[in-house]
């Protein structure tokens, strides 16, 4: 049978400065019709790229070197211009990882989809209803309304779901997905990865999916190739390669993620030594040998060849009869200062938007403390009111009147400029994104120097000194300060946002979602950082995220959010544990796990609700899997105590739910992730 795509011996270069640079090397994958293939590993690896050639989208200074690609038995290199715009319109479909810059923000979501149909010859009345067909097909509630707004009128999860759709049009025999759930809720994350399964079993279609979360791709994978500098390192069945991985970066990528479990007291996170080489700067043996534990003089001589294993398994490595050693056994120091009084204190604290005649209250009576040094995760789907919250804290928007933030007893004033200095410099912010954080056009020094001037006040040879101490804080090296934002890497760009907010030595750091689209090398080195500089700092973190692998690592106490209100908050360890509000549970049994990647999970009912009209009662009872019945759409519940500092907003007693809810329990990583099994 014709694969749906085949690369075979496959080399691209990209033209920079006049000379070729090398990113994809000898590379031969193939995706066998209605199998999925996740290909894996660090940004820069090439990930994109091979998936941009598989559309014949490369751009203008990229060029295939070698090798060829298939896609239905279909060699691109022989197509003409006419015939590749007919194999993108029949065959071959790709959903890009941020579908808000994917849609356009001027036409209307019908419009859009509607084109897809359109291109396929239909007239428009046709190409209306098969649009809001496929809407429907890809769970979209009430497909008429969603085709009547504009993209910035609807959530992440129902933008890619319309970019899904669109790619669906075509009914397509390969679908390529880039990054398609980064920056996603996990319950949201969780509805797109059973649409993509569920669409694989209707249409029949073949995937490529991309990405640098190991655990989504265990789940939604047949097929994984681990790929290193454009060279495919790894490949065989997903269960196989991540239970027992065989390449040494295989092991080292699945050693950087949080064990489950895993608290930042037991020390810090398992990092892969060194950064990938630049390109076109590719070494003449092994492309790993730099950052391997296991490279000698052979490795670096010649490159390996791909050495077949049983079942169906491959790996580039001559030494996969030698274990990696163990990881460094480093036992943690960090505790929160509990001796001491709260350093923030939030009382009652409420936020009312009012647009276009309607009230939307975002935040309703939040209440709660923060030690010095302890971090606080703060947690919920998208318009839960979380980052309106950082901004309540930051002083860029007033909360309503009757709520108060004090900061070491004192009242902090509700707004920025109406806040000392010494306040000001005390609560800062790394934002999620340091590309538009970061001004582009100055500096790395630039940038340091002036938030030191800024916050810290001071002039001098004082600043220099300061600015030399904080780029040996945050790990980054005096050959960095010339740079710009866009020469570097993104884990480099996450060290400048962070150097940048402890310019003036914070007392508080809001993490606004600081590590969601870094790949799981980086984002453990980021969370090392982190959890350094608050252990010699004593600096607390208000960190938001997504991912609640890395809030159960790095937080000391965890806040549930939903719908402005506050669900569940406590001791991670407690909140972890059980019992849960129901709206917790069901957001841990959303997250992808590479040791249960088939586990069952929750499913919640529909979307979370418009702040504009909140349901009656207890805001979650519309979509709540234990709904009671009148007492949860009638009464708003009050929080109850569910032990020393935790407690639950929910109308089901607290041993009621602990009985209902099945023990939480912290598994470890495969033990192949700890030390690689011998060959076999």
């Amino acid at each position: 049978m014709i694969s749906a795509l085949a690369i075979e011996g496959l080399s691209i270069a990209y033209r920079v400065r006049g000379q070729p640079r090398s990113v994809v090397r000898d590379l031969s994958l193939e995706i066998a019709r209605g199998e999925s293939y996740g290909l894996v590993g660090e940004s820069g690896c090439g990930k994109t790229t091979v998936a941009l050639a598989a559309v014949s989208y490369l751009p203008r200074n990229g060029r295939i070197t070698a090798g060829r690609i298939l896609v239905d038995g279909r060699d691109l290199a022989g197509l003409s211009p006419a015939e590749l715009r007919q194999l993108r319109a029949g065959s071959v479909s790709m959903v890009y990882q941020d579908p808000g810059r994917a849609l356009n923000p001027s036409l209307r979501i019908g419009r859009q989809v509607s084109e897809a149909f359109e291109a396929l010859g239909l007239d428009a009345s046709e190409a209306s209803r098969r649009a809001a067909e496929m809407l429907a097909r890809v769970r979209i509630a009430d497909p008429q309304r969603v085709l009547q707004r504009y993209p910035h009128q609807l959530s992440g999860g129902m933008q890619q779901r319309v970019c899904i759709a669109m790619a669906l049009a075509i009914d397509p025999t390969l679908l390529i997905l880039d990054e398609p759930t980064t920056g996603l809720d996990a319950t949201v994350e969780a509805e797109i990865l059973d649409l993509i399964k569920q669409l694989r079993r209707d249409f029949g279609t073949s995937i490529l999916f991309i990405s640098h979360n190991l655990a989504v791709v265990a789940k939604l994978c047949d097929r994984v190739g681990v790929l290193y500098a454009g060279t495919l390192v790894e490949e065989g069945p997903a269960a196989e390669v991540f239970g027992r991985p065989r390449h040494p970066y295989t092991v080292g990528l699945l050693r950087c993620l949080p064990a489950r479990g895993r608290h930042k007291d037991e020390g810090p996170l398992q990092t892969i030594p060194g950064s990938l080489p630049a390109p076109g700067d590719l070494p003449p043996g092994c492309v790993f040998a730099d950052r391997c534990l296991l490279a000698d003089q052979a490795c670096r001589d010649a490159p390996p060849p791909f050495v077949e294993l049983a079942g169906e398994r491959r790996a580039r490595c001559i030494h996969l009869d030698r274990p990696l050693p163990p990881p460094a056994a480093n036992a943690g120091t960090h505790r929160a200062d509990t001796a001491h009084q709260p350093m923030l204190a939030v009382d009652n604290l409420s936020k009312t938007f009012h647009a276009k005649g309607h009230d939307l209250r975002v935040l309703r009576d939040i209440s709660l403390q923060l030690l010095p040094g302890e971090t606080l995760g703060l947690v919920g789907e998208s318009g839960s009111g979380k980052t309106t919250l950082a901004r309540l804290l930051l002083g860029l928007t007033a909360p309503d009147a009757g709520g108060t933030i004090r900061l070491d007893g004192e009242p902090l004033a509700p707004l920025l400029a109406e806040r000392s200095p010494a306040a000001v410099k005390s609560v800062q912010i790394i934002f999620q994104n340091p590309d538009s954080a970061l001004n582009r056009s100055h500096s790395v020094k630039r940038i340091i120097e002036r938030a030191i001037r800024r916050l810290a006040r001071i002039t001098g040879s004082a600043v220099r000194r300061r600015l030399l101490e904080l780029t040996e804080a945050v790990r980054l090296s005096e050959r960095h300060l010339a740079q710009r934002p866009r020469q570097l890497s993104g884990g480099l760009k996450q060290r400048v946002a962070i150097a940048r907010a402890f310019a003036g030595d914070p007392r508080i750091v809001v993490c606004d979602e600081p590590t969601s689209a870094l790949d799981v090398s980086v984002q453990a080195a980021i969370l090392n950082l982190l959890v350094d500089l608050q252990e010699r700092r004593q600096v607390s973190y208000v960190f938001i995220s997504h991912d609640l692998g890395v809030v159960r690592y790095l937080a000391d106490r965890i806040a549930v959010l939903y719908l402005g209100r506050l669900m569940e908050i406590g001791l991670a360890a407690e909140v972890f544990a059980g019992p849960h509000h129901p709206y917790t549970e069901a957001l841990l049994s959303a997250v992808p796990s590479i040791e249960e990647p088939d586990a069952e999970r929750i499913r919640l009912k529909g979307e979370i609700p418009s702040a504009v009209d909140p349901p009656s009662g207890c805001v979650f009872h519309t979509r709540c899997p234990r709904f009671l019945g009148a007492i949860c759409s009638e009464q708003e519940p009050p929080l109850h105590a569910a032990g020393a500092g935790h407690a639950i907003r929910c109308h089901i007693p607290v041993a009621e739910l602990a009985r209902l809810q099945p023990e939480s329990t912290a598994r470890p990583l495969p033990a192949a992730a700890v030390s690689r099994p011998a060959a076999g």
